[in-house]
Parts: C-alpha cells; sequence; structure tokens
C-alpha cells in the first residue's frame, strides 16, 4: 500500500527526500500524512493549494495546543514554497503567533552534581539491574561532561569511543552532524574502569553501553534510576514537566562551560560558536538560550553576556531548549 494516496503524493516523496538530502531527518512525517488523507478526502487532482483549502487546513483542531498547530503550518507553509519553486502556485499560509515556551531547564549547582554522582555511586541495585551499577555512573558523567543528548549516549558503540586518544565521535546526532568530542581526564579514566570491571564482559553487540546479558540501555530505564538517584541526592523533582530532567545534565553543562569561559577572560564572540558546534547546534541561535540561562545563574556575568547577544542574537522564536 502506498504511504500516500493524494495526487500530491509524488510530491511529499519529493519533498521529503529533498529536505533530507539538506541533512534534515524529516522523521515525524504524520503532519504530510494527515494532509495526505485531508486532500485525498476532498478528491481534488489538481496541483498547488488554495487559499480556501489551506485555510480550512489551519484552522485550530479540538484540543490542539499553540506550539503543535504552530508546527503544522510551519510544515505546510515550507511544503506550499517548494511546489512554487517546482511551478506550482501555491498560497502561502500566514503563521499563527508564534509560539513561546514557558519552560525552563534546570541547571545544576555544582553542589547539586556533587551530590548527584555522589549518590549514583552508592545506589543500591535490585540483582536484575546488577549491570546498572557500572552503566549509569559512566553514562550520568558522560552526558554532563561532554553535554550529550540521551540519545546521542546510548547510540554510542565501541568504535566511537576512542579512550587511548581520549576522545568519543557522535554519529547519531539530532540534526544529522556528526561531531567529535574530547574528554576529560576524569571522565575518560571513568570510562576506562567501565570497560575494564564490565564492558569487556560482555559480548555479542558493539554498543558501548550495554547490559549484561548484551542488550542495549533503555533510555525508560535509564530514567527511572535517574529519578531514584535524585530523590537519594535530596534533588527535589518538580513533577511531570517540571524537572529536573535526565536533558538538563546537557544544559547545566552548556551553562557551566560558557560560565567558566566567561570567568577564564575569553572572548564570548569567539567560545559561543566553539560551545554551539560542540554542542551539535545547526546555528548559534540555539545556543542563545544557554546564553540567558547563564546571565541569570551567574548575575556578575549579565554586563557582558547582554552586550555579546545585542550584537550576535536576534530575536526569534524560541521553542524547547535544543
Amino acid at each position: 500500500m502506498a504511504e500516500y494516496k493524494s495526487s500530491y503524493a509524488p510530491f511529499f516523496t519529493s519533498y521529503l527526500e529533498f529536505k533530507r538530502s539538506l541533512g534534515y531527518k524529516m522523521q515525524n512525517t504524520h503532519v504530510f500524512k494527515n494532509l495526505d488523507r485531508f486532500l485525498h478526502e476532498r478528491a481534488d487532482k489538481s496541483i498547488g493549494f488554495t487559499e480556501d483549502i489551506l485555510s480550512v487546513w489551519c484552522e485550530r483542531r479540538a484540543n490542539e495546543g499553540d506550539r503543535t498547530r504552530y508546527n503544522r503550518i510551519v510544515e505546510v507553509k515550507n511544503f506550499a514554497t517548494y511546489l512554487n519553486g517546482l511551478g506550482y502556485p501555491s498560497f502561502i499560509p500566514r503563521l499563527p503567533k508564534r509560539y513561546t515556551s514557558t519552560f525552563k531547564p534546570y541547571i545544576f549547582t555544582h553542589e547539586d552534581l556533587a551530590n548527584f554522582f555522589a549518590s549514583c555511586d552508592l545506589l543500591d541495585y535490585h540483582a536484575n539491574y546488577q549491570s546498572l551499577h557500572h552503566i549509569l555512573p559512566s553514562l550520568f558523567r558522560l552526558l554532563y561532561g561532554c553535554g550529550l543528548r540521551i540519545s546521542e549516549a546510548l547510540s554510542l558503540r565501541c568504535d566511537d569511543v576512542n579512550l587511548t586518544a581520549g576522545c568519543i565521535t557522535i554519529h547519531e546526532t539530532k540534526n544529522g552532524e556528526e561531531r567529535r568530542l574530547p574528554l576529560s581526564d576524569s571522565l575518560r579514566i571513568v570510562l576506562e574502569q567501565y570497560v575494564t570491571h564490565h564492558r569487556n564482559n560482555i559480548c555479542g553487540t558493539d554498543y558501548f553501553f550495554v547490559k549484561q546479558n548484551g542488550d542495549k540501555c533503555s533510555r525508560s530505564t535509564v530514567y527511572k534510576k535517574f529519578r531514584i538517584v535524585l530523590f537519594q541526592a535530596g534533588i527535589s523533582h518538580g513533577g511531570k514537566g517540571q524537572g529536573p530532567r535526565l536533558h538538563d545534565l546537557r544544559h547545566s553543562f552548556g551553562v557551566h562551560s560558557l560560565a567558566r569561559m566567561a570567568e577564564q577572560g575569553l572572548d564570548l564572540y569567539y567560545c559561543l560558536p566553539l560551545l554551539s558546534k560542540y554542542l551539535g547546534h545547526k546555528s548559534l541561535v540555539a545556543t542563545d538560550s544557554y546564553v540567558r540561562l547563564t546571565s541569570e545563574m551567574y548575575p556578575r556575568l549579565l554586563d557582558e553576556i547582554n552586550r555579546i547577544c545585542t550584537f550576535v542574537f536576534p530575536q526569534v522564536f524560541r521553542g524547547d531548549m535544543p
């Protein structure tokens, strides 16, 4: 059965291939599937969006949030632009009021981190989870020490971790951009201990973080243990959507790194692009969030950071943190 059924089917396919060729993953294709179903039900065989068609499509749906609607219309706007480029006149819809996220990530203090890692090292694991005793102390330190996304860390393979050279290579990234990251001496030692006491005893898979039976660690299991470690460390969790989240270790790395560079007197005009590249952001705009979080957490850096932000970062739409 063909994935798309409307007269736009070949155009959806070619558009997605075009975007992927530019480095976009385009994994969430549900917007195009829904649009295809909408167009198929209208039985309109012509190619090219009219204002009437898109006005219906862009109407707010029952229980649809601002962000979901905004993203849905952005996708069809980009697709309509693509059709115009192919010579099929299409109406370009106006975007609704930009969604502004009120979410604020939790930035771990250095005291928080000391308590967190101490609790992680001392956590009592059930017999069925004994392998996590080796995995989690290394995994959590890697998330913070290199500012990784959890998906990037769990996708690491043994060949991606070069402890002799003291670096790791990230292949499966959110933005499809491979990057090579250095390891601090302390983090390299932690990973060497993990390899010696656990990873070297596992066969049958080339993933770096694996359980005793060779299975890749699951994100859900890691998060459940993360919540337990938070509790043991005395770090309060604000409930669903409030954090701290596992991803906040990455945010904390970004803020702490920027603050340290500023405290060392380094020129932030040069530091910001480096941090952006290190974190795997596609542009400096994504790193802007860390700048503003840093200014809030370290008020004495506020004047210098605001001076830079005025010239480096435009006022743009911001959703969730990257």
